[in-house]
């Protein structure tokens, strides 16, 4: 019999978790000037607020790496979901600055974890010459969810309460949880949709985790040390398109709610279009060039061409050309992302969760010192160049860090 595609049914569930994920998570950045009006917020005190989503967001990748690779993506998927849009209603709530500080943590906390999860979920449902597309896929989902969110939300705002908005936008995680549960199994042999013939394109069982994690190997890997900071380098950059872009849009270039609600979305396509023909070309380079070749090669092309055109936008006088600049900016810096979370599954074999899990969780702590730069800077009358021109440079260091990455040499080839 001709092998059924049950594993493309969960990948299609994974670009709606990450598009659902990126929906809520960037509601925020476009309701941000009513909220901060809302709220008496100053600048500084949004810069935080944007902040610590991403920090809880952080700290807790690590764990939900772990726990996916021992308890399965099927039971952790469904209970991250759920909180997340358990604390997209409760931002409706918030009265003031430490409530809403409050909040945005714990949304953090709960929706830690998502890309760990489904990196699990891949290792255990996709062969390998398709995650690297199937990566590209997911984070050009999450990009997609952000450019569709911010036209909505952006219409939304001119009819609702930024409440309301949240309330509505909550709603949404309860019934994809119930599916994804419903349908989920962690061992795609175990799942009645996949058949044999299926099975063996999979191919063999993926070797599971252990409980006890080899902690003292992992930190002395200079191999997850580099791919940490190139990854720190990179979202740096990714967090300002995500927070304070919109902003940027109204107050440095003039324009109104509804050009920026459009405008906002084009960096978002540009990810999204970056993330998934990075995946492809990272495939078709591993083919004809090896690992080493393929997955670094997108991260070194595109960061450093992200950094020129970020310097692009802060020279120029012009409103619409500073928009493309920023929009090439996000297009070229995505084109190595999926690459990175492929060198997660390479160099960490059996602990895959555990390592994309650190990746993700430096890569946020630059993430959260992202929106906090851009706050400190205009409270501080700096304006908007300072913290661009800091966007540039960590780019250009993200693109030297790949140089130094080898994702032929995995962890547990290395000494304890």
């Amino acid at each position: 019999m001709p092998p059924t595609r049950a594993r493309y049914t969960m990948l299609a569930f994974a670009l709606g978790t990450m598009a659902l994920a990126y929906i809520d998570r960037v509601a925020i950045s476009l309701s941000s000037s009513s909220i901060q009006r809302d709220l008496a917020l100053s600048d500084k005190q949004l810069g935080y607020a944007f902040s610590a989503f991403t920090l809880a967001y952080a700290l807790f990748e690590v764990p939900s790496g772990w726990l996916a690779d021992r308890f399965g993506a099927r039971r952790m998927m469904t209970r991250i979901v759920l909180w997340w849009s358990a604390w997209t209603v409760a931002t409706s709530a918030a009265v003031g600055f430490r409530s809403l500080v409050a909040v945005r943590f714990l949304f953090g906390m709960g929706e830690a974890g998502v890309l760990p999860t489904l990196t699990s979920a891949f290792r255990r449902w996709l062969p390998a010459r398709e995650r690297g597309r199937a990566f590209g896929l997911t984070v050009a989902a999450a990009a997609l969810g952000s450019a569709i969110s911010q036209p909505i939300v952006g219409a939304m705002l001119e009819r609702l309460s930024w409440r309301q908005v949240f309330v509505m936008f909550g709603g949404l995680g309860a019934a994809w949880a119930l599916a994804w549960y419903a349908w989920m199994r962690d061992d795609p042999r175990e799942h009645a949709a996949a058949n044999a013939a299926e099975i063996a394109e999979i191919g063999p069982p993926a070797q599971e985790a252990h409980a006890a994690v080899p902690w003292r190997r992992f930190l002395r890997s200079r191999n997850l040390v580099v791919i940490c900071a190139m990854y720190f380098c990179a979202i740096y950059g990714w967090y300002f398109f995500m927070t304070w872009l919109p902003q940027y849009l109204e107050r440095a270039r003039g324009f109104d709610l509804r050009q920026t609600s459009l405008l906002a979305a084009l960096p978002w396509l540009a990810i999204a279009a970056g993330c998934f023909f990075g995946g492809l070309i990272s495939d078709a380079l591993v083919r004809t060039r090896g690992l080493r070749f393929g997955l670094r090669a997108p991260g070194i092309v595109g960061l450093p061409i992200a950094a020129i055109m970020i310097v692009g936008a802060i020279l120029t006088p012009s409103a619409a050309l500073a928009t493309g600049f920023l929009t090439a900016a996000a297009g070229f810096a995505a084109l190595g992302i999926a690459s990175a979370w492929s060198t997660c599954l390479a160099i960490g074999g059996r602990h895959g969760g555990v390592v994309s899990g650190a990746m993700n969780m430096f890569g946020n702590l630059g993430g959260a010192m992202s929106p906090i730069v851009f706050g400190q800077s205009l409270e501080r009358d700096w304006g908007w160049n300072v913290p661009l021109a800091s966007v540039a440079v960590l780019y250009l260091v993200s693109g030297l860090m790949w140089l130094l990455v080898d994702p032929e040499q995995g962890l547990d080839s290395e000494p304890a």
